[in-house]
């Protein structure tokens, strides 16, 4: 179940890109998401 990390760049987030969790990267996204 890929998430939003998938298309990341950084070994450490692509490394949670199959978790079974709605991660996302930080960002407006994230941020309107928390709003």
């Amino acid at each position: 179940m890929p998430n939003r990390l998938i298309n990341e760049t950084s070994p450490y987030l692509l490394q949670h890109a199959n978790n079974p969790v709605d991660w996302y990267p930080w960002g407006e996204e994230a941020l309107e998401r928390a709003r």
